[in-house]
């Protein structure tokens, strides 16, 4: 009977399931080298210029394209008469200052110079055969709408390009995901800016719509890569306990910073070629990164470099002025080996096999598209909500920093998932009640609130996706839910458009979609204080035991005991 005993029980023992212990002692290393040691506060700093290209690359269009809201049609013959005679005399009038900013009069223009007097509001009227004249109030330099003529039947054109721009970014972001799950963090940030940059100082040279929105599909290639592979880099170095500060600390501070700068840069040069080129140069920066930063060894260590994963957690101790008890640093390699022996499909392709991978994928998308399309069409409705264009962009980008902050402070304690789909809630039903007031004050006061809410949601969503996704996809798999965000921000420049068939039309599609993607929020899994996957099986593991309508199975440990003792009754 006792031999018996013994048998079973050396059967249960080689049975008996091992724990998820290579990310847990990865963390453990990360403590005794430090969550946050000097490395760590030098890698947020770090962080600075990229989140500064983020708001650069994203916003630098509306700058560069804004449209002047006072204009009419060019007449050759008024040409030597001062601006606001020429508008009179042209221009149909619509109501008190208000023209038309289309048509003129089909009129004998020598007659009318003779009089000086318009000619009869029942004159036939033509389009603008000979341009525009532009008044350069509201935008106080011309942009490529103004000197091109990007107005009245040529308006789609913009949009256009901006569309491009996002068409770009899903390009870009799959291919920098892959990039950096494939060939490691660092060479892709390098890439992404790169292309970035020479998108941004090729659109300079262009001359019309085609060659300017293919520089601004390189561009789109570098938005949000430029900051993201950065972000992801650092976010795997510091400890879960600082992971919720630093994440969103370094959007409020660096994005939120460079768009507070970025529309008085524009108004202070005043020249949208002037502006490309300075917001375009710096990107160069990243050349100096392969020098000061280091690769992830989560990521060196998923693809088997133990030894280089070694090499960078050495120099974190030197840096940091710690030591790794070199039981625990051998525990790694050991562990780190056994897992690559036994490295299963860790590629994108696995996520979308894994049926509660799939489903949190698509839940995540649908929420990152609703949080990426309020943000860009309440961004976009800047320069028709009826205040000064550089004043409502400010306003509302001023509400980065606060939002955030207030995020950072309370998102380890209420959690990822209140965090993303409360204010998403509130950003929706603020947006619905602005459709119903008037244009100006009341309309600014509520976009302002309902981008505070916006903000807050945002980046609950860019810490949460990256959150949920194993380490060996992480990068592609955070990349492709953002990509998502590019195609739903492919039509916001044309929700916004839509104001032309009805004026309160744009605010009621983005209050309809923050309602919708705040019910789609509810249903993914909670990630607070606890460890970031390493294993497809981790991520299946988190979305089992943590969704409100996730089935969590038995602790396979604690089955594995029970077994046990039943056999030992036996």
């Amino acid at each position: 009977m006792k031999e018996n005993q013994k048998i079973e029980m050396q059967k249960f023992e080689e049975e008996k399931p091992e724990k998820n212990n290579d990310e847990d002692i990865l963390d453990t290393v990360l403590s005794y080298v430090g969550e946050m040691g000097r490395y760590q506060k030098w890698l947020f700093v770090a962080m600075l210029p990229f989140g500064f290209f983020f708001a650069f690359v994203y916003f630098v269009q509306m700058f560069v394209t804004a449209t002047p809201q006072r204009h009419w049609c060019q007449v050759p013959e008024l040409s030597h008469l001062e601006p606001e005679v020429r508008r009179n005399l042209s221009t149909l009038p619509h109501a008190e200052y208000e023209w038309d900013k289309c048509l003129t009069f089909n009129a004998n223009w020598s007659h009318v110079l003779e009089t000086m007097t318009a000619p009869h509001p029942n004159t036939s009227t033509v389009s603008c055969e000979n341009g525009w004249e532009f008044e350069l109030g509201d935008i106080p330099y011309h942009t490529v709408v103004s000197e091109r003529g990007w107005v009245c039947e040529n308006a789609g054109f913009a949009p256009t390009a901006q569309a491009i721009f996002f068409a770009g970014s899903f390009v870009g972001g799959l291919f920098f995901g892959w990039l950096a799950d494939t060939f490691g963090r660092v060479p892709a940030l390098v890439g992404t800016n790169l292309i970035g940059c020479v998108g941004g100082v090729a659109s300079i040279f262009t001359t019309g719509l085609w060659d300017f929105a293919f520089c601004r599909f390189l561009v789109g290639m570098a938005y949000d890569s430029c900051f993201m592979m950065m972000y992801i880099l650092v976010m795997e170095y510091v400890g879960p306990r600082h992971r919720t500060w630093v994440a969103n600390m370094s959007i409020a501070l660096f994005f939120g910073g460079g768009c507070l700068i970025l529309p008085w840069l524009a108004y202070w040069i005043a020249d949208w070629r002037t502006l490309l080129l300075g917001t375009s140069l710096p990107m160069l920066v990243v050349l100096a990164a392969p020098l000061v930063v280091p690769e992830s060894a989560r990521w060196l260590s998923s693809r088997g470099r133990i030894n280089q994963a070694v090499d960078v957690l050495r120099k974190f101790e030197r840096v940091n002025g710690t030591k790794i008890p070199q039981d625990v640093l051998d525990e790694f390699i050991v562990q780190s080996r056994a897992k690559q022996s036994r490295q299963t499909d860790e590629s994108i392709a696995a996520v979308f096999k894994s049926v509660p991978l799939r489903m949190m994928m698509l839940y995540m998308v649908l929420v990152y598209m609703g949080c990426a399309v309020i943000f860009d069409g309440l961004v976009r409705m800047s320069e028709g909500l009826g205040l000064d264009f550089f004043v409502t962009f400010t306003l509302t980008s001023a509400t980065e920093i606060p939002s955030v902050t207030l995020l950072a402070l309370i998102l380890d304690r209420y959690g990822r998932r209140m965090l993303t789909c409360v204010p998403l809630l509130i950003a929706g039903s603020l947006t619905l009640i602005a459709a119903a007031v008037p244009k100006g004050i009341p309309q600014v006061t509520l976009a302002i609130m309902a981008r505070f809410c916006t903000n807050m949601s945002y980046n609950a969503a860019i810490q949460w996706s990256a959150e949920l996704l194993p380490t060996g996809v992480r990068a592609s798999g955070t990349s492709l839910i953002h990509v998502s965000g590019y195609v739903a921000t492919v039509v916001s420049p044309f929700i916004v458009y839509s104001e032309r068939v009805w004026r309160p039309l744009p605010l009621l599609i983005l209050g309809a979609v923050g309602l919708v993607a705040s019910a789609v929020g509810v249903l993914l899994p909670e990630t607070r204080g606890r460890s970031m996957p390493q294993t497809i099986a981790d991520g299946e593991r988190l979305v089992r035991e943590y969704s409100l309508c996730g089935k969590p199975e038995p602790d396979e440990s604690e089955e594995w005991r029970k077994d046990k003792e039943r056999a030992l009754i036996t």
